[in-house]
């Protein structure tokens, strides 16, 4: 510790100025007034703080020697950067005194090397440690160093860690030091046995298992659970057995004592000693303080009574944990300031009296909405969202729903969302703070390349905060389009050289108008298919026109042994035989307020035009122009909680799509037509196509459980899937050609081979499998039990993995729907979800059932695009 010798001579005249006098200690003290502080020592702070630091100012009078400049040097050694401190007089002249504060500042850090981990295990400690290149280095920073290290292994089982942190001097570099961290890990400790003793009413096996990051290892029911030993966790699982024990009504359960034994160098032995105490029961219930809400709607939603067992934790779930509960009966009406407090009353032999105790307090109104962190949305495109508006009353169900809104616009990312109240207790108010994220999730897909039939690529343009009111409006573009209305608008093409070409644009408003939540779209596409020539099938194989079926041997034997390298399939392309198809939309829709306002409504309309010139893949029609205007309306409700990943919630929606019923209002008899033969007759059947499309599609999302990886919590989430479609004709002689379901594959959005059909997924299978050529889908069915596990929930990306079990159907003939008579898959997969891109994702199946002869087996999927 540095130190300063202050001495004055005795014979010291008033008006003669002394430089660096010393000053005794034991000599009486003098009072002096300080007319200047320097600073030396100290190249990398302004002399400003540092004299601010120490607490002299100039013109202060101060006693030499005294506890002024004792206590100055405290405060330098306080703040812990500085290894040497000394405070002297430099000169003393007229009952005023000049100072000098010498400083030596403790070393910088040049470099931090680690030893004994893993460099992943590196990344997470920098971030912890803050050992940062150019900081200086205290004892202080070095202890947390090595408590955070220790702490950061031991939550990870290795509770015998060792750290070591070594300073260096850095001969390169004048006052920095190089600090080295050794690491010794040593073994990851596990549970070897967890002996219980003392209970009676719960088995050892139930309070294992109430235990649950404490678990034993080499136990078949522990796989899936983790078997490290960390002590928190451990201490976190002692409550739970008493948890349990409280839900059972043993209100007095205690643990009497416990103990971590070693087994080995790799596990330890549990002791636990519990007594149970006896059963509980409530005898009465009474409510206290409350004005607002009769004792009987409070028992209502309490939904405990006398007699029951006295279950405390249902008590907490029911008073503030559950969305239903009673605190949040009162919070939903404004009462943020209540309280509820649980009195046990009159506690004799196994019952209890509870009163309840309600400070109902002030309704507070919200006084400011406060948005932080949006830099994508003009912020009236993010108020419209929200069901908290100023000078409403607080309401924690309005919060909540407007949380889900946000996330479901996709432009924030809903896993680091900051969301909550500020109480402002002295006028009553409350203040709502949204804190976002930002995440850009335009997408853009673009693909190219060159096969035996041309160029082939793909480019799709995905902008979904498009605003097209400053379309116009040069200085509202940020990059290349004008953004911040929230609006979305695709442009994309397609083609495989001369075989295949597919051009579409759309454009979707969710707020038309910007004052109610009404939705509009338009699209408009064009897409043209070319067949083979003639001769090219006859050379390969078989016609499917002329035997009716596709899957031929002869066709992969010829393929594969004859034009399976170096054959020009240019040969192959015939102009001359096509299907083109030309389609645009409009469509309105509107969120519903009931039955509740999850909500939603829409109609479009639509028109179709299908030219099909020799086109074989359609068994109805090879030849012709169709014409297809149809009414479309969906209803449907959505409460799911994030558009990625959701981990509760569902989704349901009703459709039906209707052309009017030419046939109805016709003459025409169309059991005598002959299409296939007679052009006239081609012509009365399929000029005007006729159909009505019923579709149902639901899904639910499901928490099971909550797991913790790095510090982040993860959940384990149950989809459950069940739809059908069914292609109905108001005249059995009329049905049509398009609108088809083609079953089977990955199921990625877009048609078939023929272009005209509405595709659906079945893994554990071919694409189309369960509707070849000439077994049109005119009916489907499809079950699907997925269990989801998220591996990263970043703004970056979300990757998540399943597992599932899924079985579907088609049929040609609607009177044959058998929503049970399901061909049966299983498998496992991932997805991956990055903003510029979209979802994509791989799957591994296993069709279990045979389908026209030939078992489904193992499959391969490829995902692209969100399925619903």
């Amino acid at each position: 510790m540095g130190s300063t010798v202050w001495s004055q001579t005795a014979t010291e005249a008033k008006s003669d100025t002394i430089y660096n006098p010393q000053i005794l200690y034991s000599a009486t003290p003098k009072k002096y007034e300080i007319a200047g502080i320097t600073v030396s020592g100290a190249k990398n702070y302004e002399d400003y703080v540092l004299i601010g630091l120490s607490g002299l100012t100039v013109g202060e009078v101060i006693e030499v020697p005294g506890s002024d400049i004792t206590q100055a040097i405290r405060q330098f050694w306080k703040n812990g950067l500085f290894s040497d401190v000394e405070i002297s007089a430099t000169k003393i002249y007229d009952g005023k005194i000049w100072l000098n504060i010498a400083l030596r500042e403790r070393p910088r850090i040049s470099q931090v090397n680690y030893h004994g981990i893993k460099k992943s295990e590196k990344e997470d400690l920098e971030n912890r440690l803050g050992l940062i290149t150019g900081s200086q280095i205290t004892p202080n920073l070095v202890d947390r160093a090595k408590f955070l290290i220790k702490k950061h292994f031991e939550d990870k089982g290795f509770n015998n860690v060792d750290v070591q942190i070594l300073q260096k001097d850095d001969l390169s570099h004048e006052n920095q030091v190089i600090v080295d961290i050794d690491i010794d890990k040593k073994e990851k400790i596990k549970v070897h046995h967890i002996d219980i003793e003392g209970n009676n009413v719960i088995s050892d096996k139930k309070l294992k298992r109430a235990m649950k990051k404490t678990n034993e290892r080499r136990k078949l029911v522990n796989l899936f659970r983790t078997k490290k030993f960390v002590k928190e966790n451990y201490k976190a699982d002692l409550d739970r057995i008493i948890d349990k024990y409280n839900e059972l009504g043993y209100r007095d359960a205690v643990i009497v004592s416990d103990s971590v034994v070693p087994y080995d160098d790799k596990t330890v032995d549990i002791f636990i000693k519990v007594n149970e105490g006896q059963k509980y029961y409530i005898r009465d219930i009474r409510w206290v303080g409350n004005t607002v809400y009769s004792t009987d709607a409070l028992n209502y939603t309490l939904r405990m009574k006398p007699g029951d067992v006295y279950n405390q934790k249902l008590l907490r779930e029911r008073i503030s944990e559950d969305d239903d509960a009673v605190a949040n009966l009162y919070q939903n009406n404004g009462y943020l300031f209540s309280m509820i407090d649980p009195i046990e009353m009159n506690v004799q032999n196994d019952s209890i009296d509870l009163e309840l105790r309600i400070q109902e307090g002030p309704q507070a109104r919200i006084n400011k909405v406060v948005i932080k962190g949006n830099d994508r949305l003009y912020e009236h495109v993010v108020r419209r969202e929200l069901r908290t508006k100023p000078g409403e009353l607080f309401n924690k169900e309005a919060l909540v729903r407007s949380a889900r809104e946000i996330a479901q616009t996709g432009h924030f990312d809903p896993e680091h969302m900051d969301i909550r109240p500020e109480p402002n207790y002295e006028n009553g108010t409350v203040d709502i703070i949204y804190g976002l994220q930002s995440k850009a999730n335009d997408q853009i897909e673009f693909s190219a390349g060159w096969g035996q039939t041309g160029v082939i690529g793909k480019l799709s343009l995905k902008f979904t905060n498009f605003s097209v009111k400053n379309f116009l409006n040069p200085k509202a573009y940020k990059g290349i389009i004008p953004q911040g209305d929230g609006q979305t608008f695709t442009i994309s093409a397609q083609t495989n050289a001369k075989y295949f070409q597919s051009y579409s644009v759309s454009f979707f408003d969710p707020w038309f108008g910007g004052k109610r939540p009404n939705s509009l779209s338009v699209s408009a596409y064009y897409s043209r298919q070319t067949d083979v020539s003639t001769q090219y099938w006859n050379q390969n194989y078989l016609d499917p026109y002329n035997t009716g079926y596709y899957y031929n041997s002869n066709y992969y034997d010829n393929y594969y042994n004859n034009y399976g390298s170096g054959y020009d399939y240019s040969y192959a392309y015939d102009p001359s035989k096509s299907l083109q198809m030309i389609g645009v939309s409009v469509g309105f829709g509107k969120r519903l307020s009931w039955p509740d306002d999850f909500f939603n409504f829409s109609a479009e309309i639509n028109y179709q035009l299908y030219m099909l010139k020799d086109w074989r893949y359609i068994r109805f029609l090879q030849n012709g122009n169709c014409h297809s205007l149809s009414l479309g309306l969906n209803f449907w409700r959505s409460s799911v909680d994030s558009p990625i990943f959701p981990r509760n919630g569902s989704e349901f929606s009703l459709s039906l799509q209707l052309t009017p019923p030419y046939s109805l209002f016709s003459k025409t008899d169309y059991s005598k037509l002959d299409p296939d033969n007679n052009k006239s007759d081609r012509e009365k059947m399929y000029k005007w196509i006729e159909y009505h499309k019923w579709k149902f599609k639901g899904r639910t999302f499901t928490p099971l459980a909550n797991l913790r990886i790095k510090d982040d919590d993860y959940t384990l989430v149950l989809m459950t899937r069940a739809e059908f479609g069914i292609l109905g004709s108001y005249n059995k002689y009329k049905k049509s050609p398009f609108e088809t379901f083609y079953v089977g594959g990955d199921g990625m959005s877009g048609y078939s081979n023929n272009y005209a059909e509405e595709t659906i997924g079945l893994r554990g299978y071919e694409n189309g499998s369960l509707t070849p050529w000439g077994y049109e889908g005119y009916a489907y069915t499809r079950m699907s039990v997925e269990l989801r596990f998220p591996l990263m929930l970043q703004p970056s990306s979300t990757i998540y993995a399943l597992t599932f079990a899924e079985g579907g159907n088609a049929w040609q003939n609607i009177r044959n729907f058998n929503p049970f008579q399901l061909k049966r898959s299983a498998g496992v997969g991932v997805r991956i979800f990055l903003p510029m891109i979209g979802m994509m994702g791989i799957d591994w199946a296993y069709g279990f059932d045979k389908v026209f002869g030939r078992r489904g087996g193992s499959r391969i999927h490829f995902i692209l695009g969100q399925e619903f």
